[in-house]
């Protein structure tokens, strides 16, 4: 038999036609045509999607199962995400809630080449929790965003990555703002030997990232951020395949924009394409995710998954270090715990606010809570 992908949807729909709903949906996410002009016996019996199963969530809801052709992606992570949700995209009844994938298909995309244990051994954090922070506001020239780097290093913060909105711009070219950060942050190495560790952030086509995670490497930087949804899942995987050394950063922007439910995009899809850490918006923020996705989207980051390595959470968006003792008796210490403009407003005392995070978050990790 050959594998087949499970894509469970979410449909608004009335009762009386649902059935067929459910059979145009699995046709327009598989041959898209007309079934009776379908007159290969392989492409009818293998190709065309199945509806498995209808379930009424709720007055006008239902839970619609569709298996597809595991075949039908090869290893495109690109074809995936058009394979599941392509078409049905355009509709707006239709929400794409979660997948089942066959175990070699989620192996033969690999996965996080570091994961969890890869960027704790690199910042020396056995068991306890991560630290971030961001480099903000784009606009600023390289030095400006260098001498930001230095004070949160000086803080002790364990990975100091680019606002998202960083790329290549006139006022801060990537290269001259690798350069200069990654050298801020070398002069600011701890008494230990450590170094926090840079995580710049990549942009432009898939030409320009490869030479962007060149140019990292060259500085002695082996941690890059990349936009999945903005540079396509399968450049995303491509470039993660092609630098086994490099560990990726996903950042959601765009995450938002089609109706796919955000355990599944970012906690699964994400990591399974090589996301060895995976920003998302933590309830109570600037965003409008609840605490149950916020749960449920950490564990697909952490679950057993095939072969795969465990992805960290990043919950973000508008955090304070007043929330760390809650954020971490909520996810626990197998998470990076990311604040930016909270540790911003300091300004002049910005080195004495990051102080005050990283202790936090280290007080937690030896039980003696905030």
């Amino acid at each position: 038999m050959h594998p087949r992908i499970e894509a469970v949807y979410h449909v608004r729909c009335d009762a009386q036609t649902i059935e067929e709903r459910a059979r145009a949906i699995a046709v327009e996410q598989s041959i898209e045509m007309p079934l009776a002009a379908v007159t290969d016996d392989y492409v009818r019996s293998e190709i065309v999607g199945r509806v498995e199963d209808i379930r009424e969530k709720e007055h006008g809801l239902f839970e619609v199962r569709i298996t597809l052709a595991a075949e039908t992606v090869g290893h495109d992570g690109g074809q995936l995400i058009n394979m599941l949700f392509g078409n049905s995209s355009l509709h707006a009844d239709v929400v794409l809630d979660d997948v089942v994938l066959p175990a070699e298909l989620v192996n033969a995309f690999g996965g996080p080449r570091h994961g969890l244990n890869g960027l704790r051994q690199r910042v020396g954090a056995s068991a306890r929790a991560l630290t971030c922070s961001p480099l903000k506001p784009q606009g600023l020239p390289a030095a400006a965003l260098a001498d930001l780097a230095r004070r949160l290093a000086h803080g002790g913060v364990d990975y100091i990555k680019d606002d998202h909105g960083l790329a290549d711009q006139a006022y801060s070219p990537f290269a001259e703002r690798l350069e200069t950060v990654a050298a801020a942050l070398r002069a600011a190495a701890r008494t230990d030997g450590r170094i926090a560790r840079y995580v710049p952030s990549l942009s432009g086509d898939l030409d320009a990232m490869r030479r962007q995670v060149r140019l990292a490497r060259d500085a002695g930087v082996d941690t890059v951020m990349v936009a999945p949804m903005i540079c396509g899942f399968a450049n995303f995987h491509r470039l993660v395949r092609e630098n086994p050394g490099t560990a990726f950063v996903a950042h959601p922007t765009m995450a938002g924009a089609a109706r796919i439910a955000p355990p599944l995009l970012l906690g699964t899809l994400f990591r399974m394409l090589g996301a060895d850490a995976v920003v998302f918006p933590n309830y109570g923020g600037r965003f409008g995710y609840s605490p149950d996705t916020c749960r449920a989207l950490a564990r697909r980051a952490l679950d057993k998954r095939g072969d795969l390595r465990p992805c960290v959470p990043v919950p973000a968006g508008g955090m304070s270090t007043e929330r760390v003792p809650e954020m971490l008796a909520f996810y626990g210490t197998d998470v990076m715990v990311l604040i930016g403009g909270a540790l911003l407003e300091a300004g002049e005392h910005l080195i004495e606010a990051t102080r005050a995070f990283v202790t936090k978050v280290h007080r937690h990790a030896h039980g003696k809570g905030a």
